[in-house]
């Protein structure tokens, strides 16, 4: 059984590696762009929750090369032009998408 648990996380570690690491062999990014991308997406999503004008949790952010794209739903255009100032000037943002649709 303890051998059979130590197989199954290295299958899932192995795995994860990979999956990883073919996103970047494809071409799409470097890994130190993959990184700055997650650290720019990490850090919107904190402004996010220390604002209490948005709802962190009504709107995705997902990064690539310094493009933020915001989707998902603002409750006023008020909430909606808030999210795209805060991605704004977070470090590191080239470009915001906002994406998001307003519903009351």
């Amino acid at each position: 059984m303890k051998y059979a648990r130590a197989l199954a996380f290295a299958l899932v570690a192995g795995a994860t590696i990979v999956s990883t690491g073919c996103s970047v062999i494809r071409g799409q990014e470097t890994v130190g762009a993959y990184v700055d991308d997650a650290s720019i997406t990490t850090a919107v999503k904190a402004k996010f929750v220390e604002d209490k004008t948005v709802d962190a949790g009504a709107i995705k952010v997902e990064t690539l090369n310094g493009t933020v794209a915001l989707s998902g739903f603002a409750k006023s255009n008020a909430e909606k032009a808030q999210a795209e100032v805060i991605a704004r000037n977070t470090k590191g943002v080239r470009e915001v998408r906002n994406n998001l649709a307003v519903r009351p």
